[in-house]
């Protein structure tokens, strides 16, 4: 729900710009079509911004954001959806608060006077980012939730922090500067992030679990982030024996109940994202359940046998009675959206994936709808992924002889082909200050330092030099906390590192918020409910990977809402087929590529080697190049174009206009 934009500036008399906070507010307009509000507090030097998709109470004027406490010392505008916000509301009403609309983001106006800062943030259950300033302490508080659902953005620049909900947001204002920074760039060209950064110089996130808090002294913002939850595993010794099966069965049970039925309230009809994987198929089976009526349910087919799932879908919606709905994508028409998805990811993408989810959000719009549930955060929990019991397998089973360790390594490549090169390295990589931190290189980050490997050869001969000695792995690991990794079980260092890399800064970007929300969609993943993820780091690593069965415990817990086929069926990762494994497919990227990477274009953006560029298509058309290895380079070479149309849509054109001009477009004036 909603776009959120906002500054602040260091002298508290320098006013803030009205016509900017609504430009702000225009480019975002796909979040929040709705309606818009701003609110400008006097003598502060403090501003909001807010774009509307009404979910919740959808009374346009009474839930009109930014809103402002009664007493006029709060100002809040906020993304997202606060859960559980009838039962707050009911004990705050007992406690004489009174409240002017229905909308779940008033809680906050009402918790943080009564609790303070640190207490309130324990009540926030959902996916949010909040911006609250506090006109009598004179602070900024920007939250963002536990898991990075929702995006959130900021940025210094001309004496003033400038935040918002999408890199546009930032770019919209006029004093904030547009270009990459090295190590961004480096990156984004393999694809894992460095958590908190972006691709552009000097901006920022604010890190899941975490608030930046931003106050004034002496003529200027000093600016801290503090964290207030985070994915904690156990100790190794503080989990002692285990309880029985069924404890954990039940608890996943009841846990994961509870977070889908909260995540079905609306003043609007909740549709299921259908895929053929376990996950998504429980939250239907969860949701069908839970409702009267039959719930929607929306399914993606691409034209490729060995990537398609709706067989599956389908018999999984007709076991529950849904109404499906499916659109079947060929997979060389992916690329013609390529560059509309980009303008949205804001980041490059490995896979187009993310436009098949952006055109699959699209078509449930047109149905509709606004909210879907869907089934992200599985995985990280439950240890689906084939990393993950790579890891468990060969640094998590102390008593697996090296024959055993070798078999179970052996079918675990048998049965993840399509995915090595990808979800899998086609070869061990190992990265010092990742083993230093972890005690070895988790599987989900070895294919992406592998296609590091070839980065310094793309990039412009000027940036190189500035790259000397850059190792990007030691960046990754030296944003994560040590505290939260040592001491723990194996596969527990694994999917901590995922939750903080992959997760985050891929799956809820690319493959969540900014696909969805480009079509004014909002997507809830009842999985990264905050209550269910505490339950399942205490689950023993030996019951979330059982012997050859992944996800042990989920699946026993839901036995009794998926289908056998279901059950039993293997973890199958969800994505759009390569280029490679086409002709047709192929070509489409290569009219792309012919089209951002010629040697003209690469000139103008000033970022890349074309001599490199030229090599690498070279050695992806090989014919000796392994299938493995063809899987990198296409993603290699979707990060190359991606590189290319960011620089056109953020730096080559001109923001802060398009922004103005979209406002007048709307209809929406200071």
């Amino acid at each position: 729900m909603c776009g959120i934009a906002g500054v602040m500036h260091a002298d508290p008399l320098r006013p803030v710009d009205p016509h900017t906070l609504v430009a702000m507010a225009a480019i975002q307009h796909h979040r929040g079509p709705d309606g818009f509000g701003y609110h400008v507090m006097e003598n502060r030097g403090v501003g909001f911004s807010h774009a509307r998709l009404s979910i919740i109470d959808l009374d346009q004027e009474r839930a009109r954001q930014p809103f402002v406490s009664a007493d006029g010392e709060l100002l809040l505008a906020a993304n997202g959806e606060l859960y559980d916000y009838k039962r707050l509301r009911a004990e705050l009403v007992m406690q004489g608060a009174r409240f002017r609309t229905r909308s779940d983001s008033e809680l906050v106006l009402h918790l943080y006077p009564r609790l303070g800062f640190e207490d309130m943030l324990p009540h926030l259950r959902g996916e949010f980012a909040i911006a609250l300033y506090d006109r009598a302490r004179d602070r900024l508080m920007l939250i963002r939730d536990r898991f990075g659902i929702k995006p959130l953005y900021w940025t210094e620049a001309d004496g003033a922090l400038v935040f918002g909900s999408e890199l546009k947001v930032l770019f919209a204002h006029p004093a904030v500067p547009r270009r990459f920074s090295t190590q961004g760039l480096f990156h984004q060209l393999m694809q894992t992030i460095v958590p908190g950064s972006t691709a552009f110089e000097g901006v920022h996130q604010v890190r899941p679990g975490h608030a930046l808090i931003v106050e004034r002294a002496h003529g200027r913002l000093h600016v801290r982030e503090e964290r207030y939850w985070d994915m904690d595993f156990p100790l190794l010794e503080e989990r002692g024996a285990p309880r029985d099966d069924a404890y954990y069965i039940e608890g996943v049970r009841e846990q994961l109940l509870r977070a889908v039925q909260l995540r079905l309230e609306a003043d609007v009809p909740v549709a299921c994202y259908l895929s053929g994987g376990i996950d998504s198929c429980i939250t239907l089976g969860l949701s069908a359940a839970s409702q009267q009526s039959p719930v929607k349910a929306f399914t993606i087919g691409f034209d490729d046998a060995a990537y398609d799932e709706t067989a599956i879908a389908r018999e999984m919606a007709q076991s529950v009675g849904a109404d499906q709905d499916v659109m079947l994508l060929e997979a060389d028409h992916l690329y013609d959206n390529l560059v509309e998805t980009l303008w949205h990811t804001e980041r490059t993408i490995y896979n187009t994936l993310g436009v098949a989810k952006l055109l699959m959000s699209r078509h449930v719009n047109r149905a509709g709808y606004k909210v879907v549930v869907t089934g992200e955060g599985s995985d990280e929990l439950f240890a689906g992924y084939p990393a993950f019991r790579r890891d468990m397998f060969l640094h998590g089973l102390d008593t697996l002889s090296p024959a055993e360790r070798a078999s179970w390594q052996q079918l675990l490549a048998e049965s993840n082909q399509l995915f090595k090169g990808a979800m899998l390295a086609e070869n061990e990589v190992h990265d010092p200050a990742l083993d230093a931190l972890v005690g070895f290189t988790p599987s989900c980050l070895q294919p992406w330092l592998a296609a590091a490997a070839h980065v310094p050869a793309l990039i412009a001969p000027r940036l190189r030099d500035e790259l000397a000695g850059y190792e990007p792995g030691r960046a990754i690991a030296e944003a994560l906390d040590p505290a939260m990794i040592e001491g723990r079980h194996p596969l527990d260092k694994a999917q901590y590192v995922w939750i903080k890399t992959m997760l985050e800064g891929q799956i809820l970007t690319w493959g969540g918020d900014r696909v969805d929300m480009a079509n004014s969609m909002e997507a809830r993943p009842p999985f990264l409910d905050h209550h269910l993820a505490a339950f399942a780091a205490q689950i023993p690593p030996g019951l979330r990977i059982r012997g050859r069965t992944e996800k042990y415990v989920l699946r026993e817990a839901m036995k009794g809402v998926l289908p056998k086929v279901l059950y039993e069926r293997e973890k199958f990762a969800f994505m759009a087929p390569p280029a490679h494994t086409d002709a047709k497919k192929w070509a489409a990227m290569k009219a792309l590529a012919d089209g951002y990477l010629n040697q003209s274009a690469i000139d103008d953006a000033g970022l890349l080697d074309g001599d490199g560029v030229r090599a690498l298509f070279a050695l992806h058309e090989h014919p000796d190049t392994p299938a493995a290895t063809q899987v990198r380079l296409d993603a290699v070479i979707n990060h190359l174009i991606g590189v290319q149309v960011l620089h056109r849509h953020f730096v080559a054109q001109d923001i802060p206009a398009l922004a103005r001009r979209r406002a007048e477009e709307l209809g929406w004036a200071a």
